[in-house]
C-alpha cells in the first residue's frame, strides 16, 4: 500500500497562525493530481510539535477527508509518552488513516529495550499497520537493526520512515527484516540510492511543492529506467538542498506560500526563513521549473 513517492505533508497556515484547511484541502487534490502516490500529515514537516492535540486530530482528520480513498493516509502519531503515542494512534484508526508513523521516542532516550517495549504497546493498542520513524538526528537515539527486526516479527509493525541517511543501514534491514518489511527513505538526497539498497519509497519534503517530479523520478525507476530517474533526481538537486538550507519546515513552508498553498508562516520557536535563503529557496525553484 505504501510505496513510491509519499508527501510529508506541510500544515498549511493563514497569516495568523491558525491552521488553514481550505489551503490544506487544496493541496491534497494537487498532490494526488500531480501523481503523490500517499500522504503522511502531521509529521515533522507538519509542525507536530506545535500543534494541539486538538489541531493535530484535526489535521489528520481533515488529511483523510481530502484525500477521499484515492491515496492511502498515514497519520503521524509520534510522541515520547507511549500513552499519548497510542492515544493519537488509536485516533487515527478511529478517523480511517490507512498507517500511523511513530517517531521513536525524543528527549527522554530510551535504550534498546525501551524502544522496543513502546512499539510492541502502540501496535497492541492498534490493528493498523505502524511505520517507525527512525530519526537520529532529531530524537537523539538510534534504533538498531535488531531491534527493528524484533519489531517486525509483530503482525502490524510495518516499514520504517529512515532518515538516518545511512545508505549501508537499508540493506541491513533488509537481510534482517525480510522483503515484505516497508522501508521508506526519509532523506530526499538519497531517496534513489535507498532504491537502490533495497527501498520501497520515499516520504518527502520535497514533494510539498514539486510532487509530480518526485512520482516521475520514482515510476522512471519502477520501469527500470533508471537513467532518467537519475536525471530527475538531478533536476531536483537544488531544491533538495533549499528545503533544508534552514530547520525543516520554515524553507518548505516558504516554497508552498510562493505556489499559493498557506501563507509564509511557522510556529515559534521556528521563525520564517531569511531573506538570504528565501532568495535561494525561489531560486531554485525557479531552476527546477516551478516558478515562471
Amino acid at each position: 500500500m505504501f510505496h513510491g513517492s509519499l508527501t510529508a505533508l506541510i500544515t498549511p497556515m493563514k497569516a495568523d497562525g491558525s491552521v488553514d484547511f481550505a489551503a490544506y484541502a487544496r493541496l491534497i487534490d494537487w498532490q494526488i493530481a500531480e501523481g503523490t502516490a500517499g500522504l503522511v500529515p502531521v509529521g515533522t514537516t507538519g509542525e507536530s510539535p506545535t500543534l494541539t492535540h486538538e489541531e493535530h486530530k484535526d489535521v489528520v482528520e481533515a488529511a483523510i477527508a481530502a484525500a477521499r480513498g484515492r491515496v492511502p493516509v498515514m497519520a503521524g502519531a509520534g510522541s515520547n509518552s507511549t500513552a499519548e503515542a497510542i492515544g493519537l494512534a488509536r485516533h487515527a484508526e478511529k478517523a480511517g488513516a490507512d498507517g500511523v508513523l511513530v517517531v521513536t521516542p525524543y528527549y527522554n532516550k530510551p535504550n534498546q529495550e525501551g524502544l522496543f517495549r513502546h512499539y510492541e504497546a502502540i501496535a497492541k493498542a492498534v490493528s493498523l499497520p505502524v511505520f517507525i520513524y527512525n530519526i537520529p538526528g532529531r530524537s537523539v537515539i538510534d534504533m538498531s537493526v535488531e531491534t527493528m527486526a524484533r519489531l517486525a516479527a509483530l503482525p502490524n509493525i510495518a516499514g520504517v520512515k529512515d532518515a538516518t541517511a545511512n545508505l549501508a543501514r537499508p540493506l541491513h534491514t533488509l537481510r534482517a527484516c525480510g522483503p515484505d518489511f516497508i522501508q521508506l527513505s526519509g532523506e530526499d538526497h538519497t531517496a534513489l540510492a535507498y532504491l537502490a539498497s533495497g527501498g520501497h519509497g520515499c516520504i518527502s519534503v520535497t514533494a510539498n511543492v514539486a510532487p509530480r517530479l518526485c512520482a516521475e523520478m520514482h515510476a522512471a525507476w519502477a520501469r527500470g529506467d533508471i537513467a532518467h530517474a537519475m536525471a530527475v533526481q538531478m533536476r531536483l538537486l537544488p531544491l533538495h538542498d533549499a528545503m533544508f538550507c534552514e530547520s525543516n519546515p520554515g524553507p518548505v513552508k516558504y516554497a508552498a506560500a510562493l505556489l499559493g498553498f498557506g501563507a509564509n508562516h511557522v510556529r515559534l520557536p521556528l521563525v520564517a526563513v531569511t531573506e538570504a535563503n528565501a532568495a535561494r529557496v525561489k531560486a531554485a525553484m525557479l531552476e527546477t521549473g516551478l516558478l515562471n
